[in-house]
């Protein structure tokens, strides 16, 4: 079809930006605020679940607070642990964008983990950019290359993301698995890879805390991907395909082009989550090392918004959840099981707007209709 250059033809918002800058940050006040007010009644439902079991809830969160900010250690812990849900966050978020719910994260954090392991056991002797970065480049190829998989199924047959990303799931974290063990298990019980050349390491920020530069470039990430979907052309179209496929080929963008990369762009943000895990943290890729940092990124996505911005936030979040929850259990001696509790509020609380803005009374002003007789 030919693609028409009348802006009229496609969805608003699909050219154009919004009429008014202060509308813009009105509504991403009002989403932030609904956000936050989730965040805090989360808090205080999870509160009356600890009073009802007879924990110290003021020494709960104190100790909570303290374990995620309260030294260096304790901020370098949350970032660390934040940096991988970034990611897998934007991973899921980028789909968002188009309409589609990338569930296949995880699996396309393995493959992106498994290639960036192999090809960091071949760098001796580069340049330590050139070392980090030519691992990472191979896990972001390996995770577009996952990602695209459903985004191809759902163009040519329709067969829905959720059912097909989930599936593929299973296979990556399998299949990683058997070639690992297969081909290239160093000696020992656990299917692993050999460590990764030094030269491969991902540098800390801050020698001693295990903080790499993984939080920089998600930073750096989440930027470009502000810029692209404001001032692309590609961009825009990943949002009319979003707010109206119909509307968007009519206009002349192909919506099909747009879920395969809508999937596949996401697969690259989510292999290159499992890329950093592998030089950060493991420094080899290991069978079934994610804790579920796929799985997460949606909640991460779902709490942002599926804003690049707010998901850097909601993965600070995570991080600091994390994080904190271990000092709760150290000095609260409150189980790390309700850090999950915490979270899953957050994520219901988040994910039901109508029920929040009902709550605090938010409410569009209603039109009377007008007699013309």
């Amino acid at each position: 079809m030919t693609r028409k250059t009348d802006e009229t033809t496609l969805p608003a918002g699909a050219r154009s930006r919004p009429s008014s800058s202060s509308e813009a940050v009105r509504s991403a006040l009002t989403e932030l605020g609904l956000s936050a007010f989730a965040i805090v009644l989360a808090l205080v439902i999870s509160a009356l679940l600890m009073v009802t079991l007879g924990y110290n809830v003021a020494l709960a969160y104190q100790s909570m607070f303290r374990g995620a900010f309260g030294s260096l250690h304790g901020i370098s812990q949350t970032l660390l642990r934040a940096t991988p849900l970034l990611f897998t966050g934007f991973a899921v978020a980028i789909a968002f964008r188009a309409g589609l719910f990338n569930i296949g994260a995880e699996g396309q954090l393995y493959w992106g983990a498994l290639a960036c392991a192999l090809v960091a056991l071949t760098v001796e002797g580069l340049p330590q950019p050139i070392a980090v970065g030519l691992p990472l480049l191979a896990a972001g190829i390996a995770g577009f290359l996952w990602g695209a998989v459903p985004g191809i199924l759902k163009a040519k047959t329709g067969a829905h993301e959720v059912i097909t990303s989930i599936m593929l799931n299973s296979i990556a974290i399998f299949a990683t698995t058997h070639i690992t063990s297969r081909y290239f298990k160093a000696p020992g019980a656990v299917d692993q890879t050999e460590r990764i050349v030094a030269a491969a390491v991902m540098p800390q920020i801050i020698p001693g805390t295990g903080l790499t530069a993984g939080i920089l470039l998600g930073v750096a990430i989440a930027a470009l991907v502000a810029w692209f979907f404001g001032h692309t052309a590609l961009g825009y179209d990943f949002q009319a395909v979003g707010r109206n496929a119909d509307a968007a080929e009519y206009g002349g963008v192909s919506s099909k082009r747009i879920q395969v990369l809508a999937m596949g762009f996401g697969g690259i943000m989510a292999g290159v989550a499992g890329g950093i895990v592998v030089l950060s943290l493991l420094n080899r890729f290991v069978a079934n090392f994610s804790p579920g940092y796929g799985f997460t990124g949606i909640a991460v996505a779902v709490l942002g918004r599926g804003n690049p911005w707010g998901v850097v936030l909601a993965a600070l979040l995570f991080g600091a959840l994390d994080s904190g929850g271990m000092s709760m259990q150290l000095f609260a001696r409150i189980p790390s099981d309700l850090t999950i509790v915490v979270q899953g509020l957050v994520i219901i609380l988040v994910a039901a707007p109508a029920a929040l803005r009902a709550m605090v009374r938010w409410r569009k002003p209603k039109v009377e209709p007008v007699d013309v007789a």
